[in-house]
């Protein structure tokens, strides 16, 4: 017979460490979302890895992972530091994310199942209902589930990956538009016409409040950023190329 400490023949399931440099990843992402990593600043891995509890090493890959996504850069002998944000960097990011969200609501009208439509109808119900309980963090990450379950729906595996990879970018937008209203429910609200419109599979109405929705979006964040640096940039619709498809306003 086998001893007591032989493992004989029997099965086991492998064990699994967990993503710890995700973990970090994700903590690092939440940190410059919320601004406690402000832009400019200086990523002190010695400090963040002690403050973790963790070696050095995740958090330089983390680092690392940051900076392919382009939330971090690397300076040479000075380690990493959050990514400043420039009005042309803000109007990059949402000239690609208009067109990718269009051409997304596009196809979840027509290749949407409607089980997925009442995924989408219900959470924004839950946007609404938990927004005036839910700490910032909480309701950024319920918006951009919003947008990514849009892309998602639209049966374009590819566009889902690139919007996937635009998320960090993204978050710390919805960040800055988020800080701009007194009343957190009434972000939520601006998702309804989206939702009325993809539920009644209307192409032209949902790219319309799709639109409508992201313009806005653009506007609030363009004038948070005149207001706190001082630029004068060039008016959002003199920037923004319009779709072959996209009706006249």
């Amino acid at each position: 017979m086998p001893t007591a400490t032989s493992t004989g023949t029997a099965d086991f399931e492998s064990v699994e460490a967990p993503d710890l440099v995700g973990l970090v990843e994700a903590q690092l992402t939440r940190a410059i979302v919320e601004g406690r990593l402000a832009p400019g600043a200086r990523v002190f891995e010695a400090d963040i890895a002690r403050r973790m509890g963790v070696s050095r090493a995740p958090v330089r890959e983390a680092a690392r992972r940051l900076e392919r996504q382009g939330v971090l850069i690397a300076r040479p002998r000075h380690g990493f530091a959050v990514r400043t944000v420039s009005v042309q960097e803000i109007d990059d990011l949402f000239e690609v994310r208009i067109s990718l969200e269009l051409t997304a609501i596009e196809l979840a009208c027509r290749k949407a199942d409607d089980a997925g439509l009442a995924r989408l109808q219900s959470l924004v119900d839950t946007m609404v209902r938990e927004a005036p309980l839910l700490p910032q963090h909480g309701r950024i990450a319920l918006d951009l589930s919003f947008h990514t379950l849009i892309c998602e729906l639209s049966g374009n595996a590819q566009l889902h990956r690139i919007f996937a990879n635009m998320q960090t970018e993204t978050c710390m937008i919805i960040a800055l538009i988020d800080a701009l209203y007194d009343d957190p429910s009434a972000i939520a609200k601006t998702h309804h016409p989206i939702v009325d419109a993809l539920l009644k599979r209307d192409a032209a109405a949902a790219a319309a409040a799709m639109r409508v929705h992201l313009d806005d979006a653009w506007q609030h964040v363009r004038a948070l950023f005149v207001q706190q640096h001082g630029a004068t940039p060039a008016p959002v619709a003199s920037k923004r190329p319009r779709l072959a498809k996209e009706p006249m306003p």
